[in-house]
């Protein structure tokens, strides 16, 4: 695979990487015109601070942290992407790190005081682990909630009191609309 084609922004953040940290492992490449960056996950927390404290990067903004279940289509099941935005600078990247199952992960919570609840809902609808973090409970599930609901293999109906709810098959049920006939007009 060739190198990815930087900007000379992308350029100043994958150097500001390298020049803090030596022995970083780092996975360049441009997905849909951004940058993003694949680390390991013991890197993770090195690297926020970096991306974060460094004059040339100064991502001041967390803009999303997600999971995604890759279940038996990746070589490892998780990857965890952190979405994060310079205010000051204008520009985004995109940090991947892969997981396996039973592996954790390093809060960022410290760095970024809005990752304390992405990092909850990451473990409440994956089961993903956040070593370090203040408060790792469920955030939108009851705490007696068995399971993780994003994970694909987590049961389509739901667990619990949703097998127990009335079922109204899609075919029996009366049209909430009339719907639109395409006319020659449009």
């Amino acid at each position: 695979m060739s190198e990815p084609h930087l900007s000379q922004d992308e350029e100043a953040i994958v150097a500001a990487l390298k020049d803090r940290l030596d022995d970083l492992e780092l996975a360049v490449e441009k997905t849909c015109g951004q940058l993003s960056l694949g680390v390991d996950r013991e890197d993770i927390e090195a690297v926020c601070r970096v991306l974060k404290e460094h004059p040339a990067t100064q991502f001041d903004y967390l803009a999303d942290l997600c999971g995604v279940d890759y279940l038996d289509r990746h070589p490892k099941r998780f990857q965890v992407v952190y979405n994060l935005y310079s205010i000051s600078r204008n520009h985004r990247v995109r940090i991947k790190v892969e997981l396996d199952e039973g592996e954790t992960i390093d809060s960022v919570a410290e760095i970024w005081k809005t990752a304390n609840w992405h990092e909850r809902e990451l473990y409440d609808m994956f089961g993903i682990m956040v070593a370090g973090h203040p408060d790792l409970k469920r955030i939108l599930m009851p705490e007696e909630w068995e399971g993780h609901p994003l994970r694909k293999d987590y049961p389509l109906r739901g667990k619990g009191q949703r097998e127990d709810f009335s079922f109204i098959p899609e075919n029996d049920r009366p049209p909430t609309r009339k719907p639109k006939v395409r006319t020659k007009e449009w």
